[in-house]
């Protein structure tokens, strides 16, 4: 190994003191060398608009005493909102947001209990009107 340089410091006491420099054989590691950070993989969700216009048909609904409970599922490449009668049941309604639609039938769509699909389409509040009842007559 090659003669290594001295660094003069001064200690605590006062007192001049010399330090080997130590020479490693691999240069530093650069910023290309450094460990990557993982990407945090992305989730599917619905945004603020998506979900003012959920909760405000789901408020409606809860107030005339036809639904009880929701669950928001938000998936790598698809988000739910379902939406129950009783709790312990099974989903009465799903609203799926799924972007890679987006160009072809449409992001969103409403299937019932059975799975059959309700409606489809590019916009959250074309499709929710599936939920707008018409008017009946009562005797």
């Amino acid at each position: 190994m090659a003669e290594s340089p001295e660094i003069a410091h001064r200690s605590a006491d006062g007192a001049h003191r010399s330090a080997e420099v130590i020479q490693f054989p691999f240069p530093p590691p650069s910023a290309d060398s450094a460990p990557k950070a993982r990407k945090a993989p992305e989730i599917v969700a619905f945004d603020r608009r998506e979900l003012s216009l959920l909760l405000s048909i789901y408020g409606r609904k809860v107030a005339a005493g036809e639904w009880r409970d929701y669950a928001l599922d938000m998936l790598r490449d698809r988000a739910y909102f379902s939406i129950f009668r009783r709790t312990s049941e099974r989903p009465q309604y799903v609203i799926e947001k799924n972007p890679r639609l987006r160009n072809r039938q449409g992001q969103f769509t409403v299937t019932n209990a059975e799975g059959r699909i309700l409606r489809r389409g590019h916009e959250l509040d074309m499709v929710l009107r599936v939920f707008d009842y018409g008017l009946t007559i009562v005797k």
